[in-house]
């Protein structure tokens, strides 16, 4: 089959297929998203905080934990 021959039939047959496509979609009614949970964490107020109270290991320290 030379598609080059059929070259306007595919055309035709694109089109309606798109064609179709697009009005069976156009009916659907935009996704409406739930707010994500930072959002909703940002917007109660209660941000949690992390507090790192330790000490920075000195280089004999790093040295000792990588032997």
């Amino acid at each position: 089959m030379n598609i080059a021959k059929n070259m306007e039939a595919i055309f035709v047959s694109a089109a309606v297929l798109i064609g179709a496509t697009s009005l069976a979609t156009a009916a659907v009614p935009a996704h409406r998203a739930a707010a994500p949970a930072a959002v909703r964490l940002a917007d109660a107020g209660k941000i949690q905080v992390v507090t790192v109270s330790a000490k920075r290991l000195t280089s004999a320290q790093k040295a000792a934990l990588v032997d």
